[in-house]
């Protein structure tokens, strides 16, 4: 085994977080077996963006939520997520409620209206 192979692996990953405002990816190397959070910090995301609070912020690799436990990939992409400001299941009941106010869902169903199930009423 000579020196190169014995020095640790130097792997290529990006960190990414954006705001309404500003996204940033980062592209940065590390040494292989590096955690997610120590990425996250060598990357100095939290520098640029001061508000991530990795103890808050949800973390993922490639689209899949991780921990900050989990050791990063050659090539991994670190996604730092915002917390949800609504639930969104709370805003799709608002937004199936406010079709049933103003008569374009089914107020028994919830679905579409059915224009022949209304025609069928107003003749009898």
């Amino acid at each position: 085994m000579n020196e190169n192979e014995s020095a640790a692996k130097q792997l290529a990953i990006e960190v990414v977080y954006g705001t309404p405002q500003k996204q940033e990816i980062i592209n940065c190397t590390v040494n292989e077996h590096t955690t997610v959070e120590q990425a996250i910090i060598t990357s100095g995301i939290i520098d640029v963006f001061p508000e991530i609070d990795l103890s808050i912020n949800k973390v993922g690799i490639w689209n899949r939520v991780a921990k900050l436990t989990d050791t990063v990939n050659d090539l991994d992409r670190i996604e730092v997520y915002r917390p949800l400001i609504a639930d969104p299941k709370e805003v799709r009941k608002r937004r199936a409620e406010k079709a049933k106010l103003e008569g374009r869902a089914d107020k028994v169903t919830g679905g579409r209206v059915d224009p022949r199930r209304s025609k069928a009423n107003d003749s009898a």
